[in-house]
């Protein structure tokens, strides 16, 4: 399974802290950039292709940043590289991020371009259905802006696209909310994401907080506001997989659900992690340093996993879903899965595994943080 970094936006959205840059110029440089990564890793993708294929992760994620910024001859070369090590067969899931006003802007014709390119998922950042929060957010489109992008991806051919929504808001109102759960509803993507504010150093959502500008939702507000979406989801027909992730059936996405899961990954371009397992598990990232990647430089970072780190991150990845974990009773105190049990933080699935019951999905952080 291969991730490739997009770091280029037109502006900045209020709340965001991926690595990404205001498009600067580097945009027709990029391409030439990645395909000289590729050619250093090329050893290290092949492998990663081969080993992704057996455990059914056969997957390519393009995000960001806004991947739709670029013209699809820059994606497209990218795309034509990494097919010459992988051959020619499709991957199982491959996803392109895009935000709605560069698909309206750019219309159907781009939105073909990315069929072409062999894309078979869209993951949309719509975020909200409310005019005064998107201009809030500094959002670049409108609500109708959203539903005209969502309509030309479905007749240009997409059958499986993802929407991403935000609460948890000071000034979001619960009529708010619903109202914008119920408009996702109503365009009928096969799967939504739905994130809670949360304040990230560097963003400007940071900023104004320290001015004062700015303060927190309540918990029990945020809380509502989850469980409001979990059971208008549910009614509608989606299957709560994930803590932020949501899926109509068979539509999980499999390169998340790979991550989850903890399969090799290859990340590519500036601030990409990658993991690679074998006799030492290691976690990779490229430094988030533009003018440095472009210009050839070597931005590789690496830690080796520990054993404790390991039985962290399975312990946390594994709660974070609705599968839950097969092995928690190697990994955690066996008197502190059984306080877990008689409080109704963990339950038994029907094959034996022990999950957090969705009615404690929020607060999910605690429980973990009480069995590590």
């Amino acid at each position: 399974m291969i991730y490739l970094h997009i770091p280029f936006c037109k502006s900045f959205c209020l709340y965001c802290d991926f690595y990404s840059e205001i498009c600067n110029g580097f945009e027709a440089e990029y391409p030439r950039a990645v395909l000289r990564e590729i050619d250093k890793r090329e050893k290290e993708i092949a492998n990663n292709v081969s080993a992704s294929a057996l455990a059914g992760a056969d997957t390519l994620y393009i995000g960001g940043g806004t991947p739709s910024v670029l013209p699809l001859d820059a994606l497209r070369t990218i795309v034509d590289r990494l097919g010459k090590i992988r051959g020619p067969k499709a991957y199982d899931e491959f996803t392109v991020e895009v935000n709605p006003e560069d698909i309206v802007g750019k219309g159907i014709d781009y939105v073909r371009g990315l069929k072409a390119l062999g894309a078979n998922r869209i993951s949309m950042g719509v975020q909200s259905f409310d005019d005064s929060m998107l201009r809030w957010m500094n959002r670049r489109h409108d609500s109708a802006g959203a539903v005209k992008a969502f309509d030309l991806l479905r007749n240009g051919g997409f059958d499986n696209i993802s929407i991403d929504l935000i609460f948890g808001i000071s000034h979001l109102t619960d009529e708010m909310w619903a109202s914008t759960i119920e408009k996702a509803i109503a365009l009928g993507p096969e799967h939504i994401s739905a994130y809670q504010l949360s304040i990230e150093e560097g963003s400007g959502l940071a900023k104004l907080v320290k001015r004062g500008k700015y303060s927190e939702a309540p918990e029990e507000d945020c809380a509502r506001q989850y469980s409001m979406l979990c059971q208008k989801l549910s009614e509608a027909g989606f299957n709560h997989y994930e803590i932020s992730n949501f899926a109509k059936p068979d539509y999980e996405a499999r390169h998340n659900s790979a991550y989850w899961s903890r399969i090799p990954y290859v990340g590519l371009g500036p601030g990409a992690h990658s993991f690679s397992a074998g006799e030492r598990q290691i976690r990779s990232w490229n430094r988030d340093n533009l003018r440095d990647y472009i210009d050839g430089k070597d931005v590789r970072e690496e830690e080796i996993l520990t054993g404790e780190d390991l039985e962290i991150e399975a312990v946390m990845l594994a709660l974070r879903t609705s599968r839950g974990s097969d092995n928690l009773t190697d990994l955690c105190p066996p008197e502190k899965i059984h306080e877990a049990l008689q409080r109704g933080d963990l339950v038994r699935t029907p094959s034996g595994n022990l999950r957090i019951p969705e009615s404690r999905f929020f607060i999910s952080d605690s429980i973990i943080s009480s069995l590590i």
